[in-house]
């Protein structure tokens, strides 16, 4: 699993049929301080997320484990909206010392 922000959308008209109804949102990784890392992932949206929110998304075979992406050719699915992170500072700081 990791953390991402929502950047953009993935139009598709045509595709696999157990694919129809789904909604493709482009998701940038990001790191603990959500700051955008360079990479991303495209990733079936199954919580209602929005372009800008930060999400959790699982990738692999676990990407395939909600109701709506049960047996579907899916690698990434968006899984929850992020409210709030609390990191402990004492292990910030050591992230950030070793860096």
């Amino acid at each position: 699993m990791f953390l991402g922000k929502v950047i953009g959308t993935v139009w598709s008209t045509k595709k696999d049929e157990k694919l129809v109804g789904a909604k493709f949102l482009i998701v940038r990784k990001l790191d603990l301080d959500l700051n955008e890392k360079s990479d991303f992932v495209i990733a079936v949206d199954s919580v209602g997320a929005g372009e800008g929110e930060v999400v959790l998304v699982a990738t692999g075979s676990s990407s395939r484990q909600t109701h709506f992406t049960q047996d579907k050719p899916i690698d990434a699915v968006i899984m929850a909206i992020v409210d709030k992170l609390d990191i402990s500072i004492k292990q910030l700081l050591e992230d950030n010392a070793d860096a």
